[in-house]
């Protein structure tokens, strides 16, 4: 279980228990425990309730990622993010449909409009997964936003629509939102700027 993995999980997350965090890592529980020891131990991570990183937790992060920034090619990188970009650009428009109709919050007692929104999910799937697949090669830790991404897709289909965009699970928008920070992040850039560029998700 990497250092890397669990920082950047616990930053994604902001605060998040244990439990919570096993279960978006997808980690041996054991492991999961014996790295948020270590890490908290090392004044990386601070405990409650929930764990949350520290100053210092975010500086040695910080310090991970520039790392593994220096492993990859630029240019390749940059060619999966405009990809992203196009199809981050679809799942917007999606979320927003999803929750307003009409120019008002969508009250969802429309099941047809519904449904039409809800079909268009898996055509912006099968663009993201090659995306993923394609940054994977470069770096590898990321390949895990497809399987969440199928999880969330399997539950919606399965009927359960808060798998779509509800912000406290796992849902699809939760996983593609953190996927859309480690890209900003890869690529040297940050939301600020993306938001400025309209490309925030």
């Amino acid at each position: 279980m990497s250092e890397l993995t669990v920082l950047q999980a616990v930053r994604l997350k902001g605060r998040v228990n244990e439990a919570d965090l096993v279960a978006t890592l997808g980690e041996d529980a054991a492991d999961v425990a014996a790295t948020l020891a270590q890490l908290t131990a090392a004044g990386l991570l601070v405990e409650g309730k929930t764990f949350r990183i520290s100053p210092e937790g975010r500086e040695r992060l910080n310090a991970l990622l520039a790392q593994e920034r220096s492993s990859i090619d630029p240019n390749a990188l940059a060619k999966s993010y405009d990809d992203f970009r196009v199809v981050n650009a679809e799942f917007k428009a999606l979320v927003s449909d999803w929750q307003i109709k009409d120019g008002q919050p969508n009250t969802h007692d429309d099941a047809e409009y519904d449904a039409a929104v809800l079909a268009r999910l898996d055509n912006v799937h099968q663009q993201v997964l090659p995306v993923i697949a394609t940054v994977a090669t470069q770096l590898p830790r990321l390949r895990a936003y497809g399987a969440k991404l199928n999880s969330a897709l399997d539950e919606v289909k399965a009927g359960d629509a808060t798998w779509l965009a509800w912000p406290i699970i796992d849902s699809y928008h939760t996983v593609w939102f953190e996927l859309h920070e480690e890209l900003i992040t890869a690529s040297g850039l940050t939301r600020e700027e993306e938001a400025i560029a309209g490309h925030a998700t």
